[in-house]
């Protein structure tokens, strides 16, 4: 019997897919990362089916679809009754499965199979409103915020900075490097291996709350950008340019800044923040090293979705643009346990893989229950199905999407878009009207019909898409007890 590797699972949240030197992001560097793809296989075409925090980490613990998990939109405080998790199935074939880091599951201190879990999910409006069960607090059962208090002050908090945690603000970190939750992350990460037992295989899950906001990477990452000349957001001839006039100088809009000045800083503290991160990622590689652990580690890197940046006047996440659901995937280590290194462009990845892929390279069974796949020897998916229910406005939307092009619905307006994203990379022109276009748009449209049909929302008879369907964003099935039993 073979030898089963250790997994090191490395996960950011609301990190762009372009966002990498190896992706060709004109200004982004991430020389660690870099290494990894260098040494690895690399995705270029891998995406969120549902680009918010919950919804797309739910999908990455079964290896569902988001219709699967019931979880289609952003709704905190429903509990989490998966019976088959990649950690739980991973600790039958006897790893020890630890996570250090963000989560975002209920109740918070659900370990959802790991053996062990060092808790931060970064700054949870809902859980820390009066009305919050104690042991429910964040202040309390989230890991991180605990030791910051021990060793800042009873005081202390990331909101120190005055920066909100969904808003384009940005500015450095005010306390010493060491503090910041991207560095504690790596720290404890690091502990863990000199705790490990050495006799067992390990799965470790090291779970960044950065890139998303706030904008707070310590100083010297600030330093790296913020006189750079910085490509500008992408532009389509379809974006609502009155949008940002309305709300663009609301800190915590949709859209970006209405200031270039506050735009370029956003930028700046979005990117500081993903060269810090990469920074802490070559840090726990040396570790892995000094620990001889490299030789026989598989690790794999994604992120549970993007973010718009500016990009069509938006920033956040939760649509279909590929600023939003076009995430970083790669996967590296030795040449015996992942093949040889390269690029998989022929290969349609999405968060629902990594399980799968993990079982294989531990050796365990595939659970019945899956729908993803083993990402190592490829795949020949045509296409994903996307989705996110929209709670601020007229947005819940159903996409589809291939290595070439994109399909977009709006459920509760029937607005359609589509994208030549081989031509058109930054979806500057909606071409749903374009006739030479129409073959593939009624393709692409009669994918996501098929998708939907027989959903509890009605949004499909089968034959065609249907209006007027209520959208919610918790399906039926997430608030039963026992999914994938």
């Amino acid at each position: 019997m073979r030898e089963q590797p250790n997994i090191l699972l490395i996960m950011t949240d609301e990190m762009r897919g372009d966002c990498l030197g190896v992706a060709g992001h004109p200004d982004v560097k991430t020389p660690y990362l870099d290494s990894l793809a260098a040494n690895g296989i690399y995705y270029p075409n891998a995406f969120s089916a549902c680009p918010t925090c919950v919804p797309a980490r739910a999908v990455l613990h079964t290896g569902l679809s988001p219709r699967h998990t019931g979880r289609v939109g952003y709704e905190d405080r429903v509990d989490w009754n998966y019976t088959c998790t990649l950690a739980g199935e991973l600790r039958k074939a006897g790893y020890y499965t630890q996570c250090v880091g963000k989560m975002h599951v209920h109740p918070l201190r659900n370990y959802l199979g790991f053996d062990n879990v060092e808790l931060h999910d970064g700054y949870l409006h809902e859980y820390r409103y009066p009305d919050v069960p104690y042991g429910e607090n964040q202040l309390v059962a989230d890991d991180y915020f605990y030791w910051l208090k021990n060793e800042k002050g009873i005081a202390a908090d990331v909101t120190d900075t005055g920066l909100d945690c969904n808003g384009w603000v940005a500015r450095p970190w005010m306390y010493e490097e060491m503090c910041h939750p991207t560095n504690w992350a790596v720290t404890r990460s690091i502990d863990f291996l000199r705790r490990r037992d050495p006799r067992q295989p390990f799965f470790l899950m090291t779970s960044f709350v950065r890139p998303h906001a706030p904008f707070d990477a310590p100083q010297y990452y600030f330093d790296l950008y913020k006189e750079k000349h910085l490509a500008p957001p992408a532009v389509g001839d379809w974006d609502d340019a009155t949008l940002i006039q309305q709300i663009g100088r609301r800190y915590n809009a949709t859209t970006g800044p209405l200031d270039r000045d506050l735009l370029h800083q956003m930028q700046v503290g979005y990117y500081a923040c993903i060269t810090h991160i990469d920074h802490q990622i070559g840090r726990l590689l040396v570790a892995l090293v000094e620990h001889r652990l490299m030789e026989n580690t598989v690790i794999l890197f994604c992120s549970d979705h993007g973010e718009m940046l500016g990009d069509h006047h938006y920033i956040q996440k939760a649509r279909a643009y590929q600023g939003s659901v076009h995430i970083p995937m790669l996967i590296s280590g030795p040449a015996r346990l992942v093949g040889a290194p390269g690029r998989s462009d022929d290969s349609l990845v999405e968060l629902r893989d990594v399980m799968p892929t993990c079982l294989a390279l531990a050796g365990a069974p595939r659970p019945e229950s899956l729908d993803g796949e083993n990402m190592l020897p490829g795949n020949t998916r045509q296409y994903l199905h996307g989705e996110h229910i929209y709670l601020y406005g007229k947005k819940s939307m159903q996409y589809i999407v291939t290595k070439t092009d994109k399909f977009i619905w709006y459920s509760e307006t029937g607005e359609e878009q589509y994208f030549d994203l081989a031509h058109d990379p930054q979806e500057s022109h909606n071409a749903i009207h374009e006739p030479a276009a129409k073959p593939r748009i009624d393709l692409l449209r009669g994918w996501l019909i098929a998708e939907l049909a027989g959903r509890e929302e009605g949004y499909s008879d089968g034959n065609a898409l249907q209006l007027g369907c209520q959208p919610r964003p918790t399906l039926a099935n997430a608030r039963s007890t026992g999914i994938n039993a």
